[in-house]
């Protein structure tokens, strides 16, 4: 953040820097949390047992070029683990793979910039997952994307060899019982 800027920032609330000001990450509500828990519940049991790296939460905050982002869900791989594991702060490393849960009140042009920010600081796949249109859209570059929808399977070969999940599964509603 700039050294020279005095701002007051609500704890309750998460930051992300942006061109070295803080910009809020709006919470969008319950739906959009199951969403990123119900995929993020997968994804951390693959990685898990089969050793990958670590999948981290909206609570992570990573360097991505000048900008401190927290995706909605992150992985890094376990060959880019540094020695003495993970950072008690910032991870200084952009993560290999990074997922944004798009919310009602996501500006699109903000979203591609992100997707833009995101691999030119060197990440190497980002996830766009949509609860509104049930979809996730794999960009593998800036420029090639992959639109997913309902029994479509995710997939990362090369990230998450094995690793498969139906899209519909991710956007399965909570009902009462």
């Amino acid at each position: 953040m700039d050294v020279g800027t005095a701002v007051t920032l609500d704890p309750e609330k998460a930051y992300e820097i942006v061109d070295g000001q803080p910009e809020e990450k709006e919470m969008a509500g319950a739906r959009h949390g199951r969403v990123i828990m119900r995929l993020g519940a997968r994804l951390e049991m693959h990685v898990e047992q089969h050793q990958l790296g670590g999948i981290y939460s909206p609570a992570t905050t990573f360097q991505i070029g000048r900008n401190e982002r927290l995706p909605a869900l992150a992985f890094v791989s376990a060959a880019r683990m540094p020695e003495g594991g993970e950072p008690e702060g910032i991870w200084p490393i952009a993560p290999d793979l990074a997922i944004e849960v798009i919310s009602p009140n996501d500006l699109w042009e903000k979203v591609q910039s992100k997707v833009q920010e995101y691999f030119a600081a060197g990440v190497r796949q980002v996830w766009l997952v949509s609860w509104q249109q049930h979809t996730v859209s794999i960009y593998d570059s800036p420029t090639h994307v992959t639109i997913l929808t309902g029994d479509d399977t995710l997939t990362s070969p090369v990230l998450l060899p094995d690793f498969s999940c139906r899209v519909s599964d991710i956007f399965q509603r909570s009902t009462r019982g």
